[in-house]
């Protein structure tokens, strides 16, 4: 069986340098900046395609390619007809939640955004709507209350490709089955940048530390404005310390420890860096 693979980033990365291992792919499509994966791909010399392939640009890369599944990793670009149509038997994509719940970017960032329990990891048929093609297989991950979007992504680099692998095998063996999304129970969650994380210090506590965590280092992070600083959080906790003080939501009431107010108790700032830098933010207070 034959595979042709669209994949991005380091978690497209981790799979792809798996799966070349095991099956026959007989061509890679990512981006210009998975440095991992074209050099994955030029080591062992599989076809490449980089770049955005919409609008024909990849027409004359897959005019001479066969296969027979195609599957999608954490790949950046929509995924148009002329490739859907390209394998045999199916086209594939591994989405990181419980479908139809949170399609779109990010998935993992919303659910603890969100404040859920639990998450997962969903391998769909792609079509041209935005992660609504049949279930093939899901996996429930649990999501603790001190997890982070990076940890969370962590425990996804261990599921996918026992999901991908259960999948070919099912196709190979002729058992895969298809259950078709329950429109009525769909969410949908579009792309985050940077400049979506800042903290609103009306919001009730909990959602800010769930803000918090989500994005936390490696990832942009949440972050608030402090005498013109930009002052990103990684960390914070709760404390009982001034729960009933009457200053605005937002106020710095304490420099050591630092403490916030907020409109349901205080909070504890742990961590905070600046621009990818760990820092002492006594030192601005």
């Amino acid at each position: 069986m034959t595979l042709g693979i669209l994949a991005s980033g380091n978690l497209g990365f981790k799979v792809l340098e798996q799966l070349i291992t095991s099956w026959e792919i007989n061509f890679v499509m990512t981006d210009k900046k998975s440095e991992g994966i074209i050099s994955l791909c030029k080591d062992n010399n599989v076809a490449l395609f980089e770049g955005n392939p919409r609008k024909g640009a990849c027409a004359n890369f897959i005019s001479d390619k066969s296969i027979d599944v195609l599957i999608s990793v954490n790949y950046l670009f929509i995924i148009e007809k002329e490739l859907i149509e390209l394998p045999k038997t199916l086209a594939f994509n591994i989405h990181g939640s419980l479908l139809p719940k949170y399609r779109g970017r990010t998935p993992h960032v919303w659910a603890i955004i969100n404040n859920e329990r639990e998450t997962g990891i969903t391998a769909h048929l792609i079509d041209e709507g935005c992660d609504t093609g049949a279930i093939l297989e899901q996996q429930v991950i649990e999501i603790n209350k001190n997890e982070t979007g990076a940890t969370l992504l962590g425990k996804y680099e261990n599921s996918y490709l026992p999901i991908i692998e259960n999948v070919l095998t099912k196709v190979e063996s002729n058992s895969l089955r298809y259950l078709y999304q329950d429109e009525s129970k769909a969410t949908y969650f579009g792309k985050r940048t940077p400049e979506d994380g800042q903290i609103n210090w009306n919001w009730q506590k909990e959602r800010i530390r769930n803000w918090v965590r989500a994005q936390a280092a490696p990832y942009p992070g949440a972050f608030s404005i402090y005498k013109d600083q930009k002052i990103i959080i990684d960390e914070i906790s709760y404390t009982d310390y001034g729960f009933s003080c009457e200053e605005p939501n937002g106020k710095v009431l304490s420099i050591n420890p630092i403490l916030v107010k907020t409109p349901n108790g205080v909070v504890e700032i742990k961590k905070v860096r600046n621009r990818n830098t760990n820092l002492k933010l006594n030192s601005i207070l």
